[in-house]
């Protein structure tokens, strides 16, 4: 668990700070044009650079720090869903898809397993507390 979240957290860094730095590269490569105001892709790098320094804290504690994890499961899920609809809609291209490869896809399982693995262990702490004398027999 903390070697995925802390490969997240340096991915999430090194592609918030590219994004800030160089905010028509996507873009291009995508061959699409340049967005009018690059502040918001720069803001958006900004969003994601700062999920890195989240992740990179989860990543000593998961389980007690399952609601960072969340978050960010969950903007990984619904990240491809909007580009989905982009994509539906025609205002965005495949080619600009492949980004969720590594942005989001690639995360599911890892950040997906944490969580069920939180979720276990808060429930075996809640049974612990519930029949402390049964823990104690055992």
């Amino acid at each position: 668990m903390k070697g995925w979240l802390l490969a997240a957290a340096a991915y999430n860094l090194v592609f918030g700070a590219w994004a800030v730095v160089f905010p028509s590269a996507l873009f291009t490569w995508a061959g699409m044009e340049a967005p009018n105001y690059p502040e918001l892709w720069q803001c958006i790098g900004m969003i994601v650079g700062v999920y890195g320094i989240g992740y990179a804290i989860a990543a000593f504690d998961p389980y007690r720090h399952w609601p960072i994890v969340l978050v960010g499961f969950l903007g990984k899920i619904f990240g491809p869903i909007g580009f989905a609809q982009a994509l539906w809609q025609g205002s965005l291209p495949l080619k600009f898809g492949a980004i969720l490869l590594s942005n989001d896809l690639v995360w599911w399982i890892p950040f997906a397993l944490i969580l069920w693995g939180a979720y276990q262990e808060g429930m075996r702490g809640r049974r612990e507390s519930a029949c402390p004398e049964v823990v104690e027999a055992t």
